[in-house]
């Protein structure tokens, strides 16, 4: 029992993207000057309709400043890598851990264990993408690499994108749930993926994954970690200095 590694895990929130990336950002930095740090997960839901961009993205399309302007949309960039991922009545998870396996791919593929695990648990088999990483298209969920998931069907249901810092990772991923169908085609010209019924409840799809990570690794035990009063202060000033919400001006 003294060979458990503990894992925090801090309860749901909604909150702005800048919020959302600056405790995802405090985690990761939370791994290096505390030893006994090991890992963290946490589910959230983000507060209205945000296209989170990649940390390398650069130039953004001019209908993502039009539905800016029209205040249809809130941009945000991820310090994660990867192309924009529309959050849209989703679900999001955000992984941080101190010894990852060192290689991008082996890392991936136990996240995707994890993932894949909770999902058969719901009654829907995921499997791994198989599409080279298209660099001219702005959209995640429009190709399917060894990062992302796709039912038998084809449709991607969660895509995934890493951070990595001193040998630390943040990795991020979404769920699709029920995005606005509306919105989805005003953002990337396509219609969503259709998403399985049994994926559609937060609070069971969470469970399920909790339950599944032991495929991550077999020795983890889940804390509850809550954000005191300093944390806090400090989440706000990376959500100020670091993160702030991308505006059309």
């Amino acid at each position: 029992m003294n060979n458990l590694e503990e894992v925090l895990y801090l309860n749901p929130l909604e909150l702005s993207g800048p919020e959302q990336m600056a405790i995802d950002l405090y985690l990761l930095e939370k791994s290096f000057s505390d030893h006994k740090f090991n890992m963290a997960i946490r589910f959230y839901t983000w507060d209205g309709d945000w296209l989170s961009i990649g940390r390398n993205q650069k130039e953004l399309p001019k209908t993502w400043i039009e539905l800016l302007k029209n205040e249809q949309l809130k941009i945000v960039r991820r310090p994660s890598g990867g192309k924009a991922v529309l959050h849209s009545r989703g679900l999001t998870y955000a992984l941080v851990w101190k010894h990852p396996p060192r290689n991008k791919k082996e890392s991936y593929v136990k996240t995707t264990k994890w993932l894949k695990d909770g999902f058969k648990k719901a009654g829907v088999d995921l499997y791994l993408g198989s599409q080279p990483a298209n660099i001219s298209n702005n959209n995640c969920f429009s190709t399917s690499t060894l990062a992302d998931l796709v039912d038998k069907d084809k449709n991607k249901h969660i895509g995934s994108a890493q951070y990595w810092k001193k040998g630390h990772l943040l990795q991020h991923g979404e769920i699709l749930m029920e995005p606005s169908k509306t919105l989805w085609k005003k953002v990337f010209k396509t219609d969503p993926p259709e998403i399985k019924d049994a994926i559609k409840e937060k609070d069971k799809v969470i469970n399920f994954l909790i339950e599944s990570l032991d495929k991550i690794s077999p020795n983890l035990k889940l804390s509850n970690y809550k954000l005191d009063k300093k944390d806090k202060e400090i989440i706000n000033q990376l959500a100020i200095n670091r993160f702030k919400r991308i505006n059309h001006s």
